[in-house]
């Protein structure tokens, strides 16, 4: 690439799935759940010191500028955006892509999923770039390792220089329809990474939610730089109806390609999650971290900040300790943990 990369991290969401561990002050991004760095400072990692990146563009809200400016050190050139609220990542995106040359390609990246091999997400994210370049709305088209019922999927299309078109986006499918996908090696998982042309995702967007980027081009316009903070203007923003990338522009546009990424990746997106990107292989699938006792157990990830945790004979369960609250759920319950009053009344 003649140009930096310019990374845009997607510092949204409250990790609720990951509760009580994940909190509204403290959510998923800025906690380090698989090994001494937190989600969001492996994120900013995997492009640091590589003059093929420039310095990180971080979308955010105001609730955790703090978090983000501690995690990320106070020698970062970084800029921030700050969002007046939440308005889903279609808004997100196009706020970092009117803050750039039109010509310039972008990174999208959110904050809170772990990749393993980083030099792989590089080689993935060069190739991305390329296509960009020439006007692809690109997607990272994850390696399928099983048949996932809680992801979307990509169908591969025709071949392009270093990817494919996207024949289909898929939504959550049945169990059934993950092992077909997997079975025939024709569909990625949609890890929520993207490559664009800054110009050209502003472009498609104009043509798909004129609404949405009126807005957003008025929100970018009437805002306020404040050292290495931007704020956009609070009304326009407020205004916008929100809307994921995926539904926004993704799907609609007649340029959407994908490149193909095995690279061990994981949103982290619910403690059965955690606990596959943890277990590694051991012969009994358990995973504890603090003062925990299992006897005859399989499958089971226990971790506790404090108090004991003894368990006996049981599979395939999660059970967290963290301050005065404990959460015990089976591994097909994880989905569900979000749903709960611990997690919804924080």
């Amino acid at each position: 690439m003649p140009n930096p990369i310019h990374p845009v991290i997607l510092c949204g969401g409250s990790g609720t799935r990951l509760w009580p561990v994940s909190r509204k002050d403290r959510p998923k991004p800025f906690l380090p759940l698989i090994g001494e760095r937190t989600l969001f400072e492996e994120a900013v990692g995997r492009v640091a010191s590589d003059d093929r990146f420039a310095a990180p563009i971080v979308v955010a809200g105001e609730r955790h500028i703090d978090l983000i400016e501690a995690q990320i050190g106070s020698a970062s050139k970084h800029r921030l955006i700050v969002e007046p609220c939440a308005r889903n990542t279609a808004p997100a995106i196009a706020l970092a892509a009117a803050m750039l040359p039109a010509d310039d390609i972008m990174l999208v990246c959110p904050s809170d999923h772990h990749i393993a091999d980083e030099a792989a997400f590089r080689a993935s994210a060069l190739a991305a770039a390329i296509l960009a370049a020439d006007d692809w709305l690109v997607s990272f088209g994850i390696a399928a390792t099983h048949p996932e019922t809680g992801y979307g999927y990509l169908q591969r299309g025709e071949p392009l220089p270093g990817g494919y078109r996207i024949a289909q986006f898929v939504e959550k499918p049945d169990i059934e329809s993950a092992r077909s996908y997997l079975a025939s090696g024709d569909y990625g998982w949609n890890g929520g990474i993207f490559a664009f042309r800054a110009g050209f995702l502003l472009d498609e967007l104009r043509a798909h939610r004129p609404q949405m980027a009126d807005l957003v081009e008025r929100a970018a316009a009437e805002g306020a730089e404040r050292g290495k903070r931007f704020y956009p203007a609070q009304q326009p923003f407020a205004a916008i109806n929100g809307e994921s990338i995926d539904y926004a522009v993704m799907e609609n546009t007649a340029r959407a390609a994908m490149v193909p990424a095995d690279m061990g990746w994981s949103d982290i997106g619910n403690w059965a999650a955690l606990h596959d990107a943890l277990k590694d292989g051991r012969e009994d699938g358990n995973v504890t971290r603090g003062t925990v006792d299992l006897d005859g157990c399989g499958g089971v990830l226990a971790l506790s900040d404090g108090p004991r945790i003894s368990a006996i004979g049981l599979e395939d369960v999660c059970i967290v300790v963290s301050g005065d609250e404990v959460l015990v759920t089976t591994r097909e319950g994880a989905q569900s943990v979000g749903k709960l009053p611990g997690a919804t009344e924080q």
